[in-house]
């Protein structure tokens, strides 16, 4: 038996990731407000949701975007750490 190496021709990406069927049409996996679409999977045990602009959301704040960028968390700070102006 011969052994023929496998040959990775990539993955394809999509050239429109979004899946947004309703109106208002939600924001663009590229926008600034991109987590303002509409979850249309959520998996709140695995800490993650999937938005209708293809963008992956994670609970600490952080995005995988549908062309594989990564945003990191961006939380903000947690209210014990913030102290008011005097």
């Amino acid at each position: 038996m011969e052994h023929t190496p496998r040959r990775s021709t990539g993955t394809p990406q999509r050239k429109n990731s979004t899946v947004c069927r309703h109106r208002p049409p939600c924001p663009p996996a590229d926008s600034p407000d991109r987590e303002a679409a509409r979850p249309v999977a959520r998996f709140p045990e695995q800490g993650w949701s999937l938005l209708c602009n293809g963008v992956l959301l994670f609970e600490d704040t952080g995005e995988l975007l549908p062309d594989g960028r990564i945003i990191a968390p961006h939380r903000p700070p947690a209210a014990e750490h913030v102290t008011a102006a005097a």
